[in-house]
């Protein structure tokens, strides 16, 4: 089997569960790691080339000329290496992972990535090994992949660094709580008899679970037109300020359909009862998309599920978890919110 970009691997996957497991739950063992918050590339180096790709296997290589540079320069021999990049921020001594800046970095314009690449630059942290020379390790248990990763990139130098690892579950459970304030999401278990699954979710991740009480402000028209897609949700700052914070989806079918009703008596309307025309924030990752919604008078509470925050937004989309008729919308602020204790990011890497 060939691996190189013209003929990609599909990274191998993780499902989520609620726990850290127990070692002895899998057969032979696990090793846990640190779960990365950055972009899941795959680097392909023939001893000349480099090509940087990404989960979905689109070549990230021209928006990381520093980590394209560094690999010609560093790396040992002809190798393909599974990994994340991630932007490093911060004064030493308190850096974290930052995701903003990362996400910075997936530029058009050629001049901007290479300003980038100077003032926000990026690093590799790698966690398998799947090709070395002329062998493709896909077969090889994970133990025996990792072993030679510590062999022939163990030593070297910035920006290219190994994941830590450990066999340990008590230590894997603390790094799941300290990790976070450096900027981490969560932890990652992988069997160490088990070969690398392209594509398949054979690795564990244990990620943070936390609840808020949000304010609705809005929803979005479900893609096929009838329904509603998502739900808008906000809080207020200590100023009173209603703060956009992200969104909820995944309702069903006759869920969605159902919201459009109860929603109804809040919608905004003007003075002619028409419903007020209300768009969120463009990007540019926004492209063509339709960012518009029906605004609501901020008056009915929910409780979110969660994983982290990422400065004044939910990281990711959150999980609606139920109606909360007993919580006036004003006394829904960002005070609530858990925010980690903040650890340094060179005291993980090290």
């Amino acid at each position: 089997m060939e691996l190189s970009p013209s003929h990609p691997v599909s990274p191998q996957l993780a499902k989520a569960v609620a726990v850290v497991p127990e070692p002895d739950s899998v057969d032979g063992g696990l090793s846990y790691e640190p779960k990365w918050d950055g972009f899941r590339a795959i680097i392909y180096f023939d001893g000349e080339n480099v090509e940087i790709g990404s989960r979905g296997s689109k070549m990230l290589t021209r928006y990381f000329p520093e980590l394209t540079d560094a690999c010609r320069r560093l790396l040992p021999g002809p190798c393909v290496l599974d990994g994340e990049i991630v932007v490093p921020q911060g004064a030493e001594g308190s850096q974290k992972l930052d995701w903003e800046a990362l996400s910075q970095r997936i530029h058009p314009a050629a001049s901007r990535v290479t300003l980038l690449a100077e003032t926000t630059p990026a690093m590799f942290v790698a966690f398998d090994l799947l090709g070395w020379g002329d062998e493709v390790l896909l077969d090889t248990p994970f133990a025996e992949r990792r072993a030679l990763l510590d062999e022939h990139f163990g030593d070297l130098p910035h920006p290219f660094h190994l994941t830590t690892t450990t066999t340990d579950v008590t230590v894997a459970r603390r790094w799941l709580i300290e990790f976070e304030g450096a900027g981490l999401d969560g932890v990652v278990a992988k069997p160490l008899n088990a070969a690398y699954a392209p594509g398949k979710r054979l690795m564990l991740k244990i990620k943070h679970h936390r609840t808020a009480d949000v304010v609705v402000v809005g929803y979005r028209v479900h893609k096929s037109g009838s329904g509603v897609g998502s739900l808008l949700l906000g809080l207020y700052t200590k100023d009173g300020v209603l703060q956009n914070v992200g969104g909820a989806s995944a309702f069903s079918n006759a869920r969605r359909l159902e919201l459009v009703d109860e929603l109804a008596p809040l919608v905004k309307r003007d003075a002619h009862g028409d419903v007020v025309a209300a768009e969120t924030d463009r990007s540019r990752f926004s492209g063509s998309k339709d960012v518009s919604f029906v605004p609501l008078e901020p008056t009915r509470v929910v409780e979110v599920q969660y994983d982290q925050m990422e400065g004044m937004r939910f990281r990711h989309t959150v999980q609606f978890a139920r109606w909360r008729p007993d919580r006036e919308a004003t006394s829904c602020t960002f005070d609530q919110l858990d925010r980690p204790i903040a650890y340094d990011l060179d005291d993980v890497l090290a």
